[in-house]
């Protein structure tokens, strides 16, 4: 993330420089062509420091993992995933030496690492790390033109002794050394160290998930808790007479308390039994349920140590809630509870006021899951209606990186790319073809500072916008509205006048009040001499990642120009592998559609992989998808809780009538209507009613803040989510 990121300069600053760690390493992710005999595929792969392997503590299953000589000699070696080795070499035990063909290179895989390791976590990607190679950082990205690439970050061992807050002021006190050093164009950039447990950033983004879903499960339990202790009163009441009879027969009180323990041991036992095994069903079909966003979602299995609290927590809660009704039984009177209808026989007032309790605590936990399950499907119903910005329908997606052996040049990657969509505008049903280095709803979007022309200095403060490089039909294929100007067009090359295209929301911002076409920025701060660019074009706003996030600034650039407007050369040579995503608006149906762009590609390159194609509203269904999760599990909760409650009233609340029954016979046949005695009865329900909705509304209350997390133009305390939910 932007808050962690440090330059491939700083990795060496870091480590040399500071006293606090053990050690240290940095690290990025790249992704990779993998050819060979197969079909050729795109993955992530891990660029490491040797270090970061002893920083993490890890071995290798198989073979070794590279070292330092091997990562400053620029060796082509490479550890692979446990993944990647079952997957692709079938776990085959001698292949370590074999070779692996990455961007048109050949590696040396040298070692084989454990099946529970992955790292760096895939956070917010659909692609985890597939093998790792040596970060061999080259003197181009160690250069002061790439001081500015902020796209790596650094892992690091506390040394023993040394607390959080001394490791964060020496990476601090780092920090400032390394800015002292920055060059001219960098002079308005600050950083600080910053030091966060491993853990923490890793599963910042879960935290909150886990924290509802705590809240859920504790809820539930609740209910079920309930509903146990309020069954086993009922029945306990109901053999009251029983009890009663034993013990005048001689029994021992100890041995009545005990048969109680041991029924209930018996049916929560059974109850656990068959709740594991749910587990165990569950757990098999979570990779297909859960949002592949989330980090390791494949290694999710049923934990020992988890499964046991869970059995115990289970046979202490079937004990505990037949203890005290148990206990109350043997406490009245004999000589009363065996006179037949007697009040002892049928139950003392004191436990209808449990019973009712029961109910009301039923109602209290459910209404507090409906109300949090009412408040995410209206936040996601909210979600769906927001306009992305574009019209993903009908629109193919498929990512490529070119091999950087082949595509050498900035020249060289554009003529690809134009080779690609004057086939693909050849083909039939095809009614726009496009490529950008990225596309809206990714989440992948990077950001770059700019400097409006004629800005006064002294108001002058660094800005930030999403850029993205376009060719073709881009905005065309994509659906993005032209709301003035033009957009790109064949004629914008790289010896022309620069130009660029902004969103709205930058045009408002830079030119409050102004026509933005015709005005000039350029890339950088003030201080950096890059060209100008004039603006040509504003398109609509598009979300970068889902609907629910806020709509930024963006900018721009034709596919020759981004190089220039950087201050650089064209014609140079690329420092890293070119690449995007190839997007296409047709007629056709998307399968379809996906061989025809297999095929355009395959003419041009027969050897480049491209990433699994899909449909943009596929795209969209992934980034949304952690928010439709939680929706759904909440409401799968809160549907539980609700049966739980439904169960549990009935059964209390039909005892409690039966209990009854010879007093309402007596009120009929004084003459009292059934129609009474109906409203009777449900009235004494509807108190239990209102006093569980109560109690749940300020239960919901309370639990509000933790909910507001998750939504999205709805509060938790919407009145009527409430309404709804009570009724």
């Amino acid at each position: 993330s932007p808050r962690t990121a440090v330059t491939a300069r700083d990795i060496g600053s870091y480590t040399r420089q500071s006293g606090a760690f053990a050690s240290l390493g940095g690290f990025a992710t790249f992704s990779y062509e993998l050819s060979g005999n197969e079909m050729p595929e795109q993955i992530e792969a891990g660029r490491f420091n040797a270090s970061v392997f002893t920083t993490l503590g890890v071995q290798p299953a198989l073979g070794r993992v590279f070292n330092a000589q091997e990562e400053d000699a620029h060796q082509l070696v490479a550890v692979i995933s446990y993944r990647l080795w079952l997957n692709r070499f079938h776990r085959d035990p001698h292949m370590l030496g074999t070779s692996i063909v990455l961007d048109r290179k050949t590696y040396s895989i040298i070692g084989v690492m454990q099946r529970s390791f992955e790292f760096p976590l895939g956070r917010g990607t659909l692609h985890p790390i597939e093998l790792w190679v040596p970060l061999s950082l080259t003197a181009e990205q160690l250069s002061e033109r790439d001081a500015g690439n902020f796209r790596y970050q650094m892992v690091a061992r506390l040394k023993d002794g040394v607390m959080m807050r001394q490791a964060a002021e020496d990476a601090d006190r780092v920090s400032r050394q390394i800015m002292q050093n920055y060059p001219a164009t960098m002079a308005a950039i600050h950083i600080r160290g910053d030091v966060t447990p491993l853990r923490d950033f890793f599963m910042a983004d879960m935290r909150p998930v886990l924290r509802t879903l705590f809240l859920a499960v504790s809820t539930v339990l609740l209910v079920a808790c309930v509903n146990v202790a309020g069954l086993l009163l009922v029945r306990s009441i109901g053999r009251r007479r029983d009890f009663a009879v034993r013990l005048a027969v001689g029994a021992r009180p100890g041995a009545i308390v005990r048969e109680s323990i041991f029924e209930a041991l018996l049916l929560s036992g059974g109850g656990a039994v068959l709740g594991l095994a749910f587990v165990a069903i569950a757990v098999r079909s979570t990779p297909h349920i859960l949002p592949q966003s989330m980090p390791r979602v494949d290694a999710i299995a049923v934990d020992p140590t988890v499964a046991a609290f869970a059995v115990l927590l289970a046979l202490a809660t079937g004990a505990l809630c037949s203890l005290a009704p148990a206990l109350s039984a043997l406490r009245t009177n004999l000589t009363d509870s065996l006179k037949e209808g007697s009040k002892a026989a049928s139950g003392t007032s004191s436990h209808a006021w449990l019973r009712s309790g029961f109910v009301v605590v039923e109602i209290a936990a459910a209404l507090v899951l409906l109300n949090t399950c009412g408040a995410l499907i209206r936040s996601y119903e909210k979600m769906l209606v927001v306009d992305p910005g574009f019209r993903p329908d009908h629109v193919l997606v498929a990512g490529y990186q070119l091999p950087l052996a082949q595509y050498p040049t900035a020249g060289s990657a554009h003529a690809f790319n134009r080779a690609v969509l004057e086939k693909l505008g050849a083909r039939p049903g095809v009614t726009a073809a496009g490529i950008g280095n990225t596309i809206p709803a990714s989440g992948l979007i990077g950001g770059a500072a700019y400097t409006i022309e004629g800005e006064p200095v002294n108001q002058w403060k660094l800005k930030f916008a999403m850029f993205f490089v376009v060719d073709g039909d881009y905005f065309r294929a994509m659906g993005i509205p032209l709301l003035d100007g033009r957009t790109f067009t064949a004629d914008d090359r790289a010896d022309t006048p620069l130009v660029i295209v902004v969103n709205e929301s930058m045009a408002k911002h830079c030119w409050p009040g102004q026509r933005a076409i015709g005005k000039r920025m350029h890339v950088g701060n003030p201080k950096k001499d890059s060209p100008w660019a004039t603006v040509v074009g504003i398109v609509a706003d598009t979300k970068g990642g889902g609907r629910d996030e806020p709509s930024t600034d963006q900018w721009y650039s034709p596919q020759q120009q981004p190089t220039i407007l950087f201050g650089q050369d064209y014609k140079e040579a690329l420092t890293g592998s070119a690449g995007g995503f190839i997007v296409v608006r047709s007629t056709f149906p998307p399968e379809q559609m996906a061989r025809t762009l297999r095929a355009t590609v395959a003419e041009i390159d027969p050897r480049l992989a491209l990433d699994p194609i899909q449909p943009m509203d596929g795209i969209i269904a992934n980034v949304e998808a952690q928010r439709r999760f939680n929706t759904d599990l909440i409401s799968a909760f809160a549907l539980g809780a609700l049966l739980l409650a439904i169960t549990g009233i009935y059964a209390v609340v039909a005892f409690s009538v039966s209990m009854q029954t010879q007093e309402i016979a007596i009120r009929m046949a004084l003459g009292a209507q059934r129609v009474k005695i109906a409203r009777l009865v449900l009235i004494s329900g509807v108190r239990l009613g209102l006093a569980g909705c109560a109690l749940g509304v300020l239960g919901s209350w309370g639990s509000a803040r933790m909910v507001q997390t998750f939504l999205f133009g709805v509060t938790a305390t919407d009145p009527l989510i409430y309404i709804i939910s009570v009724l």
